[in-house]
């Protein structure tokens, strides 16, 4: 089924709640299952991290000599997984997923974790996806690999290492990708109380000894990556449009948290109010004519700006962007080919987005999502421009289930179209 966004004016002041954020619960979802005082509350209702907990009550519940785990498109799901299953001693699990996730590498991953000791074999293609994965203790504490890789692989290494026996040291071998969410990972690992160092590129993390009688509740910040398409949608309204989020924290663990900052460009105003709302209010045109930005740390907004530009009819350029290409899609290629059915001029290389500015867009388009949750929510604020048609819409549920319904709530009309 697919989604008909009519042209429409978005509803002025409207309150939109936004549960957690997927990439704070599935790391606390790990850590919970090796720390069960650990309680995780506003944990986020995405497909992944539905698919996170599953997995990890099935290895509670399951007694079969192979458990079998599918993770589908969840790609967090599968990084952190693979690590968590290999020290889980004494079982034996095959992790696989979607087609598309049978084609995202992991050998990296995988091969950080045989230098700690463990036991993990691909099941068809070297170096990708399904992994059958013995479980047993890591005896290793030292492990190297590339610094820009997907920092997923690096965070499902430092979630599993409190319950290492020595510990953790990981050297990182180049320039670092995606360094907020390396701090996430830190930042939550401190908060159950585990010591850590980031320096250089150095990361010691100390093992971790717990008494399961001390409880403790952690509270799971809104997702800023879906605070995005609010961002975007609100900068292609009329001066003066508002709409209040929650629950958001001026001090985020999020990279994607430099929403607040970007947009300012664009000529929305971010107000952190109390109970841990924001306000969002768009103040002026934007004043510039072309926005640049590089997006190592936050690449996962870099469709949503791209999409915001070309609505506001200003150039872009956006850097930092080499680990799209092994996203749900190939996300740059994606865009580009999405742009140019609206009548956009867009050029892609490895690692950036160069975006040419016009004053028209082509009405009644057929957006393509390439089973891509981020691609549907982006080009979805268009629909303040022009009627726009989105093809498999439900593909949102992977991170943010109650978009379309939230959409409609401020005004945007919706006709749903057998596909």
């Amino acid at each position: 089924m697919t989604n008909h966004l009519l042209h429409s004016t978005l509803l002025n002041g409207k309150q939109i709640t936004i549960t957690g954020s997927k990439s704070e619960t599935n790391r606390l979802r790990l850590l919970q299952a090796l720390y069960p005082h650990l309680n995780v509350e506003n944990a986020s209702n995405s497909d992944d991290s539905e698919v996170m907990l599953k997995a990890l009550e099935q290895l509670k519940t399951n007694n079969q000599d192979v458990l079998h785990i599918d993770v589908h498109h969840a790609g967090t799901a599968m990084r952190f997984l693979t690590a968590f299953f290999a020290i889980q001693e004494g079982k034996e699990v095959v992790i696989t997923g979607s087609s598309r996730m049978q084609e995202r590498p992991i050998h990296i991953l995988v091969e950080a974790l045989i230098q700690l000791g463990a036991n993990i074999s691909y099941e068809r293609n070297q170096g990708f996806p399904p992994l059958r994965i013995h479980g047993k203790k890591l005896t290793q504490h030292k492990v190297t690999l590339p610094a820009n890789v997907s920092s997923q692989y690096i965070s499902a290494l430092l979630l599993i290492a409190p319950s290492l026996e020595h510990g953790l040291e990981l050297t990182l071998e180049g320039e670092i990708t995606s360094v907020p969410y390396i701090q996430m990972t830190l930042a939550l690992l401190h908060q159950i109380g585990v010591t850590t160092t980031f320096e250089g590129n150095h990361i010691h993390v100390a093992p971790l000894k717990i008494s399961n009688s001390d409880t403790q509740t952690l509270t799971v910040e809104s997702d800023w990556s879906s605070a995005s398409y609010w961002y975007s949608l609100i900068a292609l309204s009329k001066v003066g449009t508002q709409v209040t989020l929650s629950s958001y924290h001026p001090k985020s663990l999020q990279g994607d948290h430099v929403l607040a900052t970007l947009y300012a460009q664009l000529s929305v105003e971010t107000e952190f109010l109390a109970d841990h709302q924001i306000r969002l209010t768009k103040v002026a045109m934007p004043p510039v004519r072309h926005f640049e930005a590089n997006l190592i740390g936050a690449p996962d907004i870099a469709q949503t700006i791209a999409v915001t530009c070309f609505g506001l009819g200003i150039s872009c350029t956006l850097t930092g962007l080499h680990t799209l290409k092994i996203k749900e899609t190939d996300r740059l290629e994606a865009l580009k080919n999405e742009l140019s059915k609206l009548g956009a001029t867009v050029t892609v290389t490895h690692e950036q987005l160069l975006l040419d500015a016009t004053t028209t867009i082509n009405e009644g388009v057929g957006i393509a999502t390439y089973q891509d949750h981020r691609m549907a929510m982006a080009f979805a604020p268009l629909a303040l421009k022009v009627p726009i048609v989105i093809h498999d819409a439900e593909v949102v549920s992977k991170s943010y289930p109650s978009f379309w319904d939230d959409l409609e709530q401020v005004g945007i009309q919706l006709q749903k179209i057998n596909a």
